[in-house]
């Protein structure tokens, strides 16, 4: 209650202070769908509190999405600094070409989320953008009490074309996004899901996320409160589709590869669980969850809150196919905690914007014309490609 709150009067003016020491060089593979926006927040805030050096797309928010990534795509090295210290924007993996940026300390983590939550959720946001969605969006228009979700999930090679690239997150998105070889019938994929997971020092996973976040404070050595968070993109009831037994055993078959990443994944979570003390662990996820409410208690004012009902420098970016809720920030705030509250809530978009102006001096550039799949999911330049240097100012924030 508030009663609570104030006995913190110095509390967020701690937080911008305190820091031991700076973390280590990090890579999050930012997977869609899966809780990674709200990592990715987590990072930028870290990133940004300590001086860190962004390894930023050369254009827009994106490593030319659906390619896998390569050095070339990295902005240049900011004048005065060393290395690159994180790198944490959207990307289809290739650990060889993140090497060549990163430096050799660099510690990799990513998040993963059940396959089938992760596949309603990426259809629902990508229904306009991936063309097999669309194609079954359309079949669906013809039918009475069929959703275009059922309808793909019917007869899915109907309406999927494997050699489409921007087809890639209509089947197994997650492994997609590893930069997995996704054909059937390749016998080395196992082995290479093996090799490439156990690169990862901390796999988190969205059904376990305070878990998860308990280790990546041990790994980066971050104070509790800098793992404070909201939920980012959450959908509006509408844009959810229900899903009985039979359409999610249909989702498990099409993303059969996606179920042994995340098979797999989970293993190895439950085996740093183990290392980490599972008594341990529960403590410390408490101490999370008490220090989380009390900053989200101080800092939001709404949450679940309508994109027409939100400041354009909270409002999160709209897919055409789903609904997409925000936070609006307390009023009652210092300059210095409205700078940290907004930072909590500031969406994607905003937020790299604004760390990519602040770390040279100039605006982004906005994405050449391909087909690559933007944060909302439309191909080419879209209208969230505004640059905020006004809005995002350090007097603003």
């Amino acid at each position: 209650d508030n009663a609570q709150v104030a006995k913190y009067p110095n509390f967020f003016f701690e937080i911008l202070r305190s820091r031991r020491h700076n973390p280590p060089p990090v890579v999050f593979l930012k997977t869609h769908k899966t809780g990674s926006s709200t990592v990715q927040n987590l990072l930028f805030r870290m990133g940004e509190k300590h001086g860190a050096t962004f390894a930023f797309p050369s254009y827009s928010y994106q490593f030319s999405y659906p390619d896998k990534f390569e050095a070339d795509f990295v902005d240049e090295l900011p004048e005065g600094s060393s290395q690159f210290d994180i790198l944490c924007s959207h990307m289809r993996l290739n650990m060889e070409e993140l090497k060549k940026v990163m430096p050799p300390n660099t510690i990799y983590i990513t998040i993963l989320r059940d396959p089938v939550q992760t596949f309603e959720s990426v259809f629902s946001y990508y229904t306009f953008s991936i063309p097999a969605f669309s194609l079954a969006k359309k079949a669906a228009e013809t039918m009475e009490n069929r959703s275009a979700l059922s309808v793909f999930l019917g007869t899915p090679e109907s309406f999927w074309d494997p050699k489409s690239p921007e087809n890639g997150l209509g089947r197994n998105p997650m492994s997609f996004d590893f930069g997995l070889d996704l054909q059937h019938g390749n016998m080395a994929w196992s082995a290479n899901l093996t090799a490439l997971v156990e690169t990862f020092h901390l796999i988190m996973i969205g059904e376990h996320f305070d878990e998860s976040l308990v280790l990546l404070r041990a790994l980066l050595k971050l104070e509790l409160e800098e793992l404070a968070y909201v939920h980012f993109n959450t959908r509006s009831a509408h844009s959810i589709t229900s899903l009985d037994e039979t359409t999610k055993a249909r989702i498990r078959t099409w993303n059969d590869l996606e179920m042994e990443l995340y098979d797999f994944s989970l293993k190895l979570f439950q085996k740093k669980v183990e290392e980490y003390g599972a008594e341990r662990l529960n403590r410390d996820v408490d101490l999370l969850r008490a220090s989380s409410s009390r900053i989200r208690q101080k800092c939001v004012a709404g949450k679940n809150v309508s994109p027409e009902e939100l400041e354009e420098s909270v409002r999160p970016w709209q897919p055409d196919s789903a609904t997409i809720l925000g936070y609006s920030v307390q009023g009652n705030l210092t300059k210095e905690e409205q700078g940290f509250c907004m930072r909590l809530v500031l969406p994607e978009l905003q937020y790299h914007a604004h760390l990519y102006f602040k770390q040279y001096g100039r605006a982004m550039r906005p994405f050449l014309l391909s087909a690559c799949i933007k944060p909302d999911g439309a191909a080419g330049i879209h209208a969230g490609e505004r640059h905020f240097p006004g809005i995002f100012t350090m007097k603003r924030l």
